[in-house]
């Protein structure tokens, strides 16, 4: 970028930020809603008008900004008819829904310019609120900044009979908060520090007119990088009642929720007796800790820092987001005046039933102080590729996975499938608000966490789900693997503490194989009998191995496998 450019840029910036804490300008858009079974989406690109003057180009679906909210209920049926109309191929990922991998909209499920792409499934996850976005082709950041994001609303039985609000755009509300960047011709860039405009639901410097009632916000974090460490006026609290895979167990009384990228929260505001006030959703990034995108500092060792971070104000800056204008109760629907003191009862799976841990790791591509806060990052030090698998899992199994941050910026990562419950971080307690069930967790710098999860309902042994980072450049660079799900073959049995390791057939008359899928060298190998005698062992150097039993007698044996860091232990069976 030129030094012209780059002022220009500037200039743009503080005039934005400008206004961020005037009065709202521009009435919130609530999306349309859409409901039943079958559903029409078409992507299309258009020209918007976001400032006075001058047009951005922008996608949208059904119509040409943002995308309208689909709702459902816990038991559909649905099918969900997606035309692309672009000149470029994009996918849509239903994100937080529990589909099979042909469904869910990754990478693998492409959506050529002038095709449609029509996945059908039964709804199966419980009352939350979900979104839909493109995923994957290295455009994930381009096409959700331009606009391709929507709500997906599901209802089910046990959440419609709770005393909460439900009608949509009057007392239930969707808020997707988004930081873009532009450029100096107005359009939308991506993959700068400069995400000084705030939208909410597609809209900037937005109010929204709210009943004296208890009310329900659903609040999305659907920036490419930016936190948000959201809160009210004066400290005003607020009950939260559900996280991103649904509603926990009781109300939780705050004042501040932590949102990065991906993350999903519903909350209710008492607002009784406030008629004629005016209040406001904020972000109050001052309190956000060093190494959160959206911070005041992102420092590693010696204050290295991202490249151009400190010349964007909004980071560390206490703002406004939302206004909010309280006006007189409604009379349909019947005004909500108290919270239910409990909600739904979440029963997390038993740790004592785990099946397999898997352990992750990110870090940098290259060391140095300036690589460990700006990247590139990598997931187990490989980038992401279409054609590799990088875990296995199996139907039923209960699993904890690990992820560990070898780096000096929090990352958000989102889990495909499946939603899990956090077990610790750093091995210490989980703060109430993150204990409900999550499918997008947030891993400070030098931390871990380790979370449970159980794989159910789809197995495919070719079509992978994702995992990655949700700060979507991060992405597109590369920062995500994947994961199949299989079902247990008839002789097949996963024995090992670690289900990178596929061992097959097993029980077996005459070899066993056994296979690494973390792409780990098996430099050699031990056998030995119930007696603890080495009856085979041999120099490997690959990946796949096959162990001779024919000779050998029936009965159990417990193979040792050594790789260059590790070594493992397996159950066998000769019959």
């Amino acid at each position: 970028m030129s030094n012209h450019t780059y002022k220009l840029l500037i200039s743009f910036v503080v005039i934005s930020t400008q206004l961020l804490n005037v009065m709202g300008q521009n009435p919130l858009n609530i999306p349309n809603a859409l409901t039943g079974t079958n559903f029409n989406l078409t992507i299309q690109s258009g020209n918007s008008s976001f400032y006075p003057g001058t047009t951005t180009p922008t996608y949208g679906i059904n119509g040409i900004w943002m995308a309208p909210t689909i709702i459902v209920n816990k038991g559909d049926s649905i099918t969900l008819n997606v035309t692309n109309n672009l000149s470029t191929s994009t996918t849509i990922h239903w994100h937080g829904l529990h589909v099979a991998p042909q469904n869910d909209g990754g990478p693998h499920q492409l959506i050529n310019p002038a095709t449609t792409w029509s996945p059908s499934f039964k709804v199966l996850n419980n009352a939350g609120t979900f979104w839909y976005h493109p995923h994957g082709l290295n455009k994930t950041d381009l096409h959700v900044s331009k606009g391709i994001a929507g709500f997906f609303i599901i209802h089910d039985a046990a959440e419609t009979t709770l005393n909460l609000p439900h009608t949509y755009g009057i007392d239930d509300f969707p808020i997707v908060v988004q930081s873009k960047s532009f450029d100096i011709l107005q359009q939308i860039a991506i993959a700068t520090e400069m995400d000084t405009a705030i939208f909410v639901n597609g809209t900037l410097h937005p109010y929204q007119n709210i009943p004296s009632q208890v009310v329900r916000l659903r609040l999305l974090n659907g920036s490419s990088m930016r936190a948000y460490n959201f809160g009210f006026t004066a400290n005003l609290p607020f009950k939260l009642i559900a996280t991103d895979a649904g509603l926990i167990d009781s109300a939780i009384t705050l004042t501040r929720i932590l949102l990065s990228p991906g993350e999903r929260v519903e909350i209710l505001l008492d607002l009784q007796g406030k008629n004629g006030d005016t209040i406001f959703l904020k972000n109050f990034s001052s309190e956000i800790p060093n190494g959160v995108y959206g911070a005041a500092t992102v420092t590693g060792m010696g204050g290295a820092t991202i490249t151009g971070y400190d010349q964007n104000p909004l980071n560390g800056l206490d703002y406004n987001i939302l206004q909010l204008n309280i006006v007189g109760q409604t009379t349909t629907p019947i005004p909500i005046t108290t919270i239910p003191t409990t909600l739904v009862t979440n029963t997390p799976w038993d740790v004592s039933l785990i099946n397999d841990t898997k352990n992750f790791r990110l870090a940098p591509e290259s060391m140095g102080p300036t690589f460990m806060v700006q990247g590139p990052f990598r997931i187990d030090g490989v980038n992401f590729d279409m054609d590799s698998i990088n875990r296995i899992c199996y139907l039923n199994n209960i699993e904890k996975w690990r992820w560990t941050n070898n780096t000096s910026l929090a990352h958000p990562i989102h889990i495909h499938d499946m939603y899990f419950y956090i077990l610790n971080i750093n091995g210490g307690a989980v703060p109430n608000y993150e204990q409900g069930k999550k499918d997008v967790v947030l891993i400070m710098p030098g931390q871990y966490v380790e979370f449970i999860t159980k794989f159910e309902d789809f197995a495919d042994n070719d079509i992978p789900y994702m995992y990655h980072c949700h700060l979507l450049h991060h992405e597109d660079d590369g920062m995500m693997g994947s994961f199949i799900v299989r079902q247990y073959r008839q002789g097949l049995y996963n024995i090992s503490t670690n289900s990178n390791y596929e061992i097959y057939p097993n029980p077996s008359t005459n070899i066993w194989t056994i296979r690494s899928y973390d792409n780990e060298e098996i430099l050699s190998y031990q056998l030995y009998d119930t007696y603890g005698r080495i009856v085979r062992e041999a120099q490997t150097n690959n990946i796949e191995i096959q162990v001779e039993n024919k000779l050998l007698n029936n009965g159990l044996y417990s193979l040792k496998i050594f790789t260059k860091l590790n070594s493992y232990s397996f159950n066998l069976i000769k019959n």
